[in-house]
């Protein structure tokens, strides 16, 4: 069961290199990694061609980019990584193993700051994901491809393709919660705020849950 990697970037150069040289493990298993580059005018794709299977370019937008890269992807499922996420050991044997029996799944994050309300956040965040099989990109949703291909992808939207597309998938099979971290990177919470970011997550998420359109909501995400 081997998987194809992909990931969105745009100006990630800060961070790509370091996920990206966790993945060389799995390269040399014969697991792909698709770097999906949405224009970027830093070294994010001379770093990315020197680390990754294949870099493509594509419209901005990580839900455009992400089917993309699949379109490239040669192997029968998909993980869908950020690029500035780390990943633990044994993540794609943790991936195999739920997928023998289940559909579609996400980690369990971790968020990289020491403040300790990120602890808070986090399980928060955890604990709503499993309850309500909803993942975030941030969770490094993985799935099969004929079941990813089922549901037609990506919604092509702006933001909240990752709710979007778990909300489709969820008709098939709930998704397996794996309990082993990603460690995703906490610098818009602490540039912005750690109450302002989640305040705005929240009023974010209910205004999608009510109605409004991803393409209103995608001004005030900034």
């Amino acid at each position: 069961m081997l998987v194809s990697i992909i990931i969105p970037v745009l100006n990630e150069e800060g961070s790509i290199k370091g996920l990206l040289q966790q993945l060389q493990v799995y390269r040399q298993q014969g697991h792909e990694v698709i770097v999906v580059d949405g224009g970027s005018t830093d070294k994010t794709v001379s770093i990315s061609e020197l680390l990754s299977n294949k870099v493509i370019t594509s419209k901005s937008g990580r839900a455009t980019q992400m089917n993309n890269g699949v379109g490239e992807a040669k192997h029968n499922v998909f993980w869908f990584l950020h690029a500035d996420t780390l990943i633990q050991e044994n993540a794609i044997d943790n991936i195999q193993r739920a997928l023998a029996t289940q559909e579609w799944g996400r980690f369990n994050i971790k968020l990289s700051g020491s403040n300790i309300l990120f602890r808070l956040i986090e399980r928060m965040i955890n604990l709503r994901s499993c309850l309500s099989g909803i993942a975030t990109g941030d969770q490094g949703i993985f799935v099969k491809r004929k079941t990813f291909e089922s549901v037609n992808g990506y919604t092509n939207i702006p933001l909240m393709e990752d709710i979007a597309l778990s909300k489709k998938l969820k008709k098939i099979s709930k998704p397996v919660c794996l309990k082993s971290n990603l460690i995703t990177s906490s610098r818009r919470w602490e540039r912005n705020g750690i109450l302002s970011t989640v305040l705005l997550m929240w009023r974010l998420r209910f205004l999608y849950w009510i109605g409004m359109s991803a393409n209103k909501l995608v001004d005030q995400y900034k």
